[in-house]
């Protein structure tokens, strides 16, 4: 196929694509997607070999958020039956840590439901960076708290924090259909807050909230305009008591769509599957990996994972390997950049320097201006190790989506009736799982 070919040739010489070839991506058919992946795969090769980064999720605090992202289960006004509980103390985090890292985390993020921390909150997520640092010799840690204030990526810098993620999440002309209570460009200044204070970006999106072909390319190119070390790809999960628990379009041919298309546009980035894999990639998971070369471990912020050794088993029998915590996970050419304070290096590939791509925002990277995988804020969120704290099924047992009769789909419809998740520990009173 001309088209995949092209994108090969540009993705191995971290040239941009044009917006046409990446929704061409999303528009291939089903009988093609093995091509896709095939063709997406030697880029991922060619820049990540065959490593496998695993990250790990401690909810430092979970629920009562103030804000009203519609795909959330934290939410204002949710009626989800979540875990609730305010800040986990430095010593419980790091607890929680150590059993991601035992498993063969290398990354440790950081997650607290609310709009932004304050500046008590700051120095309490400080405390918790240290203790988890002393701790583990070589640990990355990323913080994901919210929109920043002036000067608090700073003071997580000074704590020892590695990277910081807030994601984009969805296109800028359809964000106010998410969220109200902020706005995208609030956002965008969070990413490059923590980028001018020397975090590690980290930038993603969200797939399957009923957003079109044309929004998804948009905030690709809007996430590689901003030049994240990290993309975290989340896949809605649609929870019971949020605004768009019925939003269940995706198959796992799409979502595989969906990480081509990321990988073609961010071919030297770190992709990380996020939110929502084991749902709707299900047994199509192994083959994501040739897209994707980061995962999250385990359990999400309010649904139950993957238990961790079939994750690690699932790397193993695909061919591939776990990042070894000696080991650089971004190029030589985009680790070099960041040690020396610059960003990403799509520069000398395209001539665009950093962040300034035709067609996307025209916001350059923001690291020359002013400035989490974590995965989103909530179910499309990121991951943890299960079994790092006792975990309960939840009371009501496993939530299903709406069953569709087998006799009314059409092909390439969403297999609903495959689809089953579980709250984590929700209706029980064990301690909070971090």
């Amino acid at each position: 196929m001309d088209l995949l070919n092209t994108l090969v040739d540009k993705g191995l010489r971290r040239e941009l694509p044009t917006r046409e070839e990446a929704l061409a991506v999303l528009a291939t058919s089903d009988d093609d997607v093995l091509d896709v992946v095939a063709a997406a795969g030697r880029v991922r090769r060619q820049w990540f070999g065959r490593r496998v980064k695993l990250n790990y999720l401690v909810n430092l605090k979970s629920g009562l958020c103030p804000e009203d992202c519609s795909y959330c289960s934290q939410r204002l006004g949710s009626k989800a039956d979540i875990l609730k509980y305010t800040w986990l103390k430095p010593d419980q985090a790091s607890e929680a840590a150590a059993a991601g890292l035992a498993g063969g985390a290398k990354r440790v993020c950081l997650v607290a439901s609310g709009r932004g921390p304050t500046d008590r909150d700051v120095d309490r997520v400080s405390r918790t960076i240290k203790a988890i640092k002393d701790q583990n010799e070589g640990v990355e840690v990323c913080a994901c708290l919210g929109l920043l204030s002036d000067g608090q990526a700073e003071r997580l810098r000074e704590a020892g924090a590695d990277a910081y993620n807030h994601n984009l999440n969805t296109s800028e002309g359809t964000y106010g259909e998410i969220t109200t209570t902020h706005t995208y460009a609030d956002r965008v200044d969070t990413v490059r807050k923590a980028h001018a204070a020397g975090l590690s970006p980290c930038s993603g999106l969200i797939a399957g909230m009923g957003e079109t072909d044309e929004d998804l390319v948009d905030v690709v190119f809007a996430l590689r305009a901003l030049d994240p070390d990290s993309v975290p790809v989340n896949f809605l999960i649609p929870m019971e008591g949020t605004p768009l628990a019925q939003e269940w379009h995706l198959t796992p041919q799409r979502c595989l769509r969906v990480l081509a298309m990321v990988r073609f546009v961010c071919p030297d980035v770190e992709v990380r599957i996020a939110g929502g894999r084991e749902v709707h990639l299900r047994t199509l998971q192994p083959l994501a990996l040739h897209l994707a070369n980061s995962i999250f471990l385990g359990d999400y912020l309010t649904s139950e994972g993957q238990a961790g050794q079939a994750d690690l088993d699932m790397i193993a029998d695909a061919g591939f390997e776990v990042e070894g915590a000696g080991e650089t996970t971004l190029p030589r050419h985009r680790a070099t950049a960041a040690a020396q304070g610059g960003c990403g290096s799509h520069g000398d590939a395209d001539g665009g320097g950093c962040g300034a791509h035709a067609g996307a925002d025209g916001g350059g990277c923001g690291s020359h201006a002013d400035g989490g995988g974590c995965g989103a804020r909530g179910d499309g969120g990121e991951g943890g190790v299960r079994g790092s704290a006792p975990v309960a099924a939840p009371a009501s047992g496993p939530a299903a989506a709406p069953a569709v009769p087998a006799g009314a789909r059409a092909a390439g419809e969403a297999r609903t009736d495959l689809v089953t998740f579980r709250r984590r520990g929700a209706g029980t009173d064990l301690a909070p799982n971090a």
